[in-house]
């Protein structure tokens, strides 16, 4: 089963170009280290419709909510797939060793908040 890191996050709408620059220069790196799969997502359907009579369990908490976005604020969803968490710790040493990585992630100009990220990695439950 694969293992995956997930991250959600809150991000200025007038920074979204530069968080995708940021993001693209990093993808390649996480790819070029191993990952399989690296996905970053701007959401676009903040509040899908429900039927009125939709089941209680589909009556869910927007993205939006879920992230604490502000007002002039979207969310980032995005994800990197690896082969086991052995293997996620690996690329993820490589990764952060590169030092590329602090030309992809200036510190001192982040497009976004990082203490405002949700960050975990996950087993695979369902792997189709």
């Amino acid at each position: 089963m694969t293992y995956v890191d997930g991250f959600v996050l809150p991000v200025p709408e007038g920074k979204i170009d530069a968080y995708r620059e940021m993001a693209e220069s990093a993808g390649k790196i996480w790819m070029e280290h191993g990952a399989l799969q690296y996905k970053e997502c701007v959401l676009e359907d903040a509040r899908p419709e429900m039927p009125e009579d939709a089941p209680a369990i589909c009556k869910i908490t927007p993205f939006g909510e879920l992230a604490g976005t502000k007002d002039g604020e979207t969310v980032i969803f995005a994800f990197i797939v690896y082969k086991s968490r052995e293997h996620r710790d690996e690329v993820n040493r490589k990764v952060m060793d590169d030092p590329r990585m602090k030309n992809a992630c200036d510190e001192n100009n982040m497009p976004f908040d990082p203490s405002r990220m949700t960050y975990g990695g996950f087993k695979a439950l369902v792997d189709l």
